[in-house]
């Protein structure tokens, strides 16, 4: 299910149709408190977020979303007019998975929603033993979507976890910006690569010590120091 809250009738509907036309289940939402309603009774698989909205904008959203223990992990795509670098940057800081500037395509727009649900839907187990990916205090569990440090449990949001996880499974490869784009966002073009750098530096710091594990390669991308593989 994907929830989206934008309060230009015209928008919403147009990207509800489309959605459900693509067969992907949408509910949106005109006012913030209608969509907070919705939530209190079923969470959605992703949510897109306008930013200049009545009653409460969506940056208070998205803090309140990545503060709340159920909600931390939903991914969110912000959905806005507000397209400058900064106010990119500031909604990626604050942990949006990615960002749409309008106007835009609504084909662009079901390519990034369905990239970004390939890349954290919820994986089903079939009662084989679960994986366990390992490098040095660092510990994740793809299945479900799991990180510890150190036997701490850490909260990452779902763009976070992909690249951690994109990183863990090639300890020692340097990978370029664009590459990391490609694999871990599902697409190239049309976004920075100053997307993937926001990104890092987040994740770096939520691992605390461990995240010097990720290097810098500097004029390249990064890798993951093969020194510490368990």
């Amino acid at each position: 299910m994907i929830y989206l809250v934008e309060d230009d009738d015209d928008i919403r509907d147009l990207m509800v149709y489309s959605f459900r036309n693509s067969r992907l289940d949408a509910e949106g939402f005109s006012r913030p408190s209608d969509f907070w309603k919705a939530m209190a009774s079923e969470l959605p698989d992703i949510i897109l977020l306008d930013i200049m909205l009545p009653e409460e904008d969506g940056i208070s959203i998205l803090r309140k979303l990545r503060s709340k223990e159920k909600t931390r992990s939903i991914p969110v795509m912000m959905v806005t007019a507000k397209g400058s670098e900064y106010d990119k940057v500031q909604g990626l800081d604050l942990g949006a998975d990615d960002y749409l500037a309008k106007p835009f395509g609504i084909m662009e727009l079901i390519a990034r929603v369905k990239a970004l649900m390939r890349r954290t839907g919820t994986r089903s187990g079939d009662g084989s033993e679960e994986e366990v990916l390992r490098h040095g205090d660092i510990e994740l569990r793809p299945a479900g979507r799991y990180v510890s440090v150190g036997g701490e449990d850490v909260k990452l949001s779902a763009r976070e976890f992909d690249l951690l996880e994109y990183f863990m499974r090639r300890p020692g490869v340097v990978l370029s910006r664009d590459l990391i784009l490609t694999r871990v966002w599902g697409y190239s073009c049309s976004i920075e690569s100053r997307t993937v750098d926001v990104h890092v530096k987040s994740l770096r710091k939520k691992l605390g010590d461990a995240g010097a594990e990720i290097e810098t390669v500097r004029g390249i991308g990064y890798r993951l120091n093969q020194e510490s593989e368990a």
